[in-house]
């Protein structure tokens, strides 16, 4: 049965019946329709729900292939810790001047930086200072429900208890200021799936734009 749906902003609200558990579906589009891969989507309940169980904080790998940082987006929880590996042929300066955490590692090819916690919740750009096409974000949420739209700008969480919850979605080329960050209200149902639609206006990829000055330095 379809339910009622609200439009907020620039984005959509739809929630559908016919499956077989509760959950959520998120797409991601820029404002052309194609999709948008790596919009980070967290999600808060309004409403008294049972959550997950706080796992174990774990070590997550940012490795550096052919001047690339992969991944491009990592989510983490506060606690969990982040390696840098550099598997180019080539020195990386890797560094980061975020509020939720500042550091800098020199790797040269083969090498890996110690592990290091991320206590702080928030969004942590990290750079190369040799090669200023190289961009990666660390994604700090202590969110009860994260996750990331795929090549085909979507993200399905299906572990979701009914009730009411807030929800965002975040991407790192969006334009400047928080009006520009989409926040959505859905309500789902018991054994309903419920779908929400973000366009995006996002900025121009610049990761591929190498400096090809510095690609052997």
């Amino acid at each position: 049965m379809r339910k009622r749906w609200r439009l907020l902003g620039l984005f959509g609200v739809l929630a559908c019946g016919g499956a077989s558990a509760e959950g959520l579906l998120v797409r991601a589009s820029d404002l052309q329709g194609r999709p948008v891969a790596d919009a980070v989507v967290t999600i808060q309940p309004r409403s008294a729900v049972p959550t997950p169980a706080r796992r174990a904080p774990q070590v997550r790998i940012i490795d550096q292939k052919n001047l690339m940082f992969v991944p491009y987006i990592q989510m983490f929880r506060p606690g969990d810790s982040v390696v840098f590996r550099n598997s180019d042929g080539t020195r990386h300066h890797v560094y980061s001047f975020s509020p939720a955490k500042a550091f800098e590692f020199v790797l040269a090819p083969g090498q890996s930086s110690p592990p290091m916690t991320l206590s702080n919740s928030g969004v942590i750009a990290v750079g190369c200072n040799i090669h200023d096409q190289m961009a990666s974000y660390l994604v700090v949420s202590d969110a009860p429900w994260t996750a990331t739209t795929g090549n085909d700008g979507r993200a399905l969480v299906t572990t979701l208890p009914p009730g009411t919850y807030d929800v965002q979605a975040w991407h790192p080329r969006l334009r400047p200021g928080r009006r520009n960050v989409p926040l959505a209200q859905v309500t789902v149902s018991a054994g309903a799936t419920a779908t929400l639609a973000f366009p995006l206006a996002l900025l121009p990829d610049t990761r591929m734009q190498h400096d090809r000055e510095h690609v052997q330095y």
